[in-house]
């Protein structure tokens, strides 16, 4: 299982991808909605552990 500093280290660097390929590259990977599900995901573990 990993850890939540894990978890939070893979969907910045998941989001950071994804954030390129739509903005620099003009060519996404994934719609939208996956796009705001992986950035809620991540707004909610930072709140539940902002020491990390």
């Amino acid at each position: 299982m990993e850890s939540i500093e894990q978890q939070l280290t893979e969907l910045r660097t998941t989001l950071r991808h994804h954030e390129y390929l739509y903005h620099v590259m003009d060519a996404p990977e994934i719609p939208d909605a996956e796009y705001d599900r992986l950035m809620r995901e991540l707004r909610e573990l930072e709140t539940k552990h902002p020491e990390l």
